[in-house]
């Protein structure tokens, strides 16, 4: 797949030089500086390169959206037409001060965002765990037991690329159904941080297992 990765941080630089790593073609974009593009570009190996966020939407097969809420409408600007597109959204609608979510309960950031590129694809995915598990889940990946990574949606086509990007990082995708459930993921995420960085350290992934018959 040809990914565009809008939001080059800590999840959408590891993210995007993992998608690199499993054999998509990458482009990174929207960072600080250009330099440090160039730099996740060239570490990624692969099929990687640097460029604008129009670039890196403009042929895409997915998008990821991994930036701050106060910089979505930035990037989304940048990014230009985004209709059709699939858009795979792990940008929590935190306040300024990473404090508390700006909206819960009645509606999410997943679907806000949906609202503001109608046309576009919207997937809640890659959210819920912290970016310091990655790495060590993709390299487990050929392990049997794999940890689990929840996901939302309400397109079909669209979920189907997130589930297989969910597993080419080493997770095992739950389709947890319509993107308004995303209402209920974005609080879960605010556990897992506490969880990760309150407790025994950020390397943490979640597993949900089935008990009883099998059918």
């Amino acid at each position: 797949m040809r990914i565009g990765i809008l939001g080059s941080g800590l999840m959408g630089g590891k993210l995007g030089t993992l998608f690199a790593r499993a054999g998509h073609e990458v482009v990174f974009s929207y960072a600080r500086s250009e330099q440090k593009l160039q730099k996740l570009a060239r570490d990624a190996k692969g099929k990687a390169r640097s460029g604008t966020p129009r670039a890196a939407a403009q042929d895409a097969d997915a998008l990821l959206l991994a930036v701050h809420w106060s910089r979505v409408d930035d990037v989304l600007q940048q990014a230009g037409d985004l209709s059709g597109k699939v858009i795979v959204t792990c940008s929590l609608p935190m306040n300024a001060g990473d404090t508390g979510l700006v909206i819960a309960h009645s509606s999410s950031g997943a679907e806000e965002l949906a609202k503001r590129v109608r046309k576009a694809r919207v997937v809640s995915a890659f959210g819920t765990v912290p970016s310091e598990v990655l790495f060590g889940v993709f390299e487990a990946r050929r392990k049997a037991r794999r940890p689990s990574l929840v996901y939302c949606g309400d397109d079909a086509s669209g979920k189907k690329t997130a589930a297989q990007l969910i597993r080419d990082v080493g997770f095992d995708p739950v389709d947890a159904g319509p993107l308004r459930i995303a209402r209920y993921t974005e609080p879960f995420t605010l556990l897992i941080a506490q969880l990760a960085y309150a407790g025994g350290g950020p390397e943490l992934a979640y597993r949900f297992e089935r008990f009883g018959k099998t059918h």
